[in-house]
């Protein structure tokens, strides 16, 4: 209660300061917020449908080709600068506004998740795909459906606005959120290296969203400072030395190794953690050691991911990983080569900027329906934005009303399910921010 009190006061004094409240032009600024809201309203059955063909005909990252040559025709139709193949397959539009101001960013993820859908729709996917050498089904099984159609939305809507807007934005359609094919290059770091960021108009801030399958619609959460976890991959080698199973005490067993170095990992969270201060996790995901049952084996390969919500805390769970599998297989007679590959940071939204626009989200959503959420440890590559210019990461509510969390799919699941009513409030949102942040921000040095 004191936390979501001392969040709000800060948000009004920040909305006083930039001249968000009571300001001159305040009435005309209202009344382009309003003709947002209203064509919002009005393209929602459009958002929907585009949705929808979106949902049935996904595609995996760095391979969402037919997905992008839409998006870019849509935004052509809207009057938008289109730009293709940015880190591959990503398109990015340029509106520019008749008055002068800021760089707003807005980003959505593109692409499906390797996943068979189960859900009973009229336009459920049947896509197939190969996925590192595996034929599997292709579903968007996190949203990202969504959240182009609602970026798509957002630009229809900003677009018939283009004389009042008083600055630029940018519109950032990025691929392979959800990871790229072993050996490639993609996503967000791939759009900051080819220089989304930094070339053309360069943004002073980016906004992105969340749909959420377990949050009610009509709901906004939301979270200063970090919101979802870094993501990192761990390799661990364990050799020993091959033998006869018969005759265990002539060789070194890296799979007996391997099991104690796992319960180890887990007293690293357990024990040595500070887990009051945040969440952390390390989680062992894949085994492979040995090719018949009486051999013990020379070497056992183990890999995982380690999440960690802030950047301190995931450099410590990088070193105990290190010293507690090598000690471990050294105490055997064993050895242990630990590889760790850093792949997302800490989605970590702008506290300055979180205040300032608080008030848009309660403006968009009401008040009663933003919610300070606890921060989580899934991950998400918006943060490589977040990295170089403030941003803000939201979630919005996918869950229809009435339902309780519990009772529907996670992400990432064949059974994910996303109510399309949820999809008007995330225009608005994207909406609300734009025109917002460019009030606000006033005219660029």
């Amino acid at each position: 209660m004191n936390r979501n009190f001392t969040l709000r006061k800060q948000a009004l004094l920040a909305a006083v300061g930039l001249g968000l409240l009571a300001a001159p032009g305040m009435a005309q600024d209202s009344k382009l917020l309003a003709r947002a809201s209203a064509s919002a309203d009005k393209v929602e059955p459009k958002v929907i449908a585009w949705r929808r063909d979106f949902h049935e005909h996904p595609e995996l990252g760095n391979h969402e080709t037919e997905t992008a040559a839409k998006i870019a025709a849509q935004l052509q139709k809207f009057g938008i600068e289109v730009q293709t193949g940015v880190a591959k397959t990503g398109v990015v539009g340029i509106l520019k506004g008749g008055k002068p101001g800021p760089v707003v960013a807005l980003r959505a993820d593109i692409d499906g998740l390797p996943v068979t859908e189960r859900v009973d729709l009229p336009f459920a996917s049947k896509a197939r795909a190969t996925y590192n050498g595996q034929e599997v089904g292709v579903m968007h099984a996190c949203g990202h459906d969504t959240h182009i159609a609602m970026l798509l939305g957002a630009a229809e809507v900003l677009s018939g606005m283009k004389a009042d807007l008083k600055g630029t934005v940018k519109f950032i359609f990025q691929p392979a959120e959800e990871g790229v094919p072993e050996g490639e290059e993609g996503g967000a770091k791939l759009m900051v290296k080819e220089g989304v960021l930094s070339e053309g108009p360069k943004p002073d801030v980016i906004f992105g969203l969340h749909i959420n399958s377990q949050t009610e619609v009509g709901t906004l959460k939301y979270r200063p400072g970090g919101i979802m976890a870094s993501a990192d991959v761990f390799k661990i080698k364990v050799k020993g030395k091959q033998v006869h199973g018969a005759y265990p005490w002539n060789g070194v067993d890296p799979i007996v190794t391997s099991a104690q170095i796992i319960n180890g990992l887990q007293t690293i969270i357990s024990r040595q953690t500070e887990l009051p201060e945040d969440a952390a996790v390390i989680t062992v995901g894949m085994i492979h050691g040995g090719v018949r049952n009486n051999i013990i084996p020379e070497e056992v390969l183990l890999e995982g991911t380690i999440r960690a919500l802030k950047t301190d805390m995931q450099q410590k769970l990088h070193e105990k990983i290190k010293l507690t599998a090598t000690k471990i297989a050294e105490s055997a007679g064993a050895t242990a080569e630990v590889t760790i590959i850093p792949q997302v940071p800490v989605t970590y939204n702008d506290t300055d900027l979180t205040a300032r626009m608080l008030p848009t989200l309660e403006s968009v959503a009401g008040r009663d329906k933003v919610i300070l959420t606890k921060a989580v440890t899934g991950a998400e590559d918006f943060a490589y934005y977040q990295e170089k210019i403030p941003g803000l990461f939201v979630f919005v509510g996918g869950m229809a009303k009435g339902k309780k969390p519990e009772e529907v799919a996670p992400h990432h699941t064949p059974d994910f399910f996303i109510d399309e009513s949820g999809m008007k409030l995330g225009v608005k949102t994207l909406t609300g921010l734009t025109l917002n942040y460019m009030e606000g921000k006033g005219k660029r040095k």
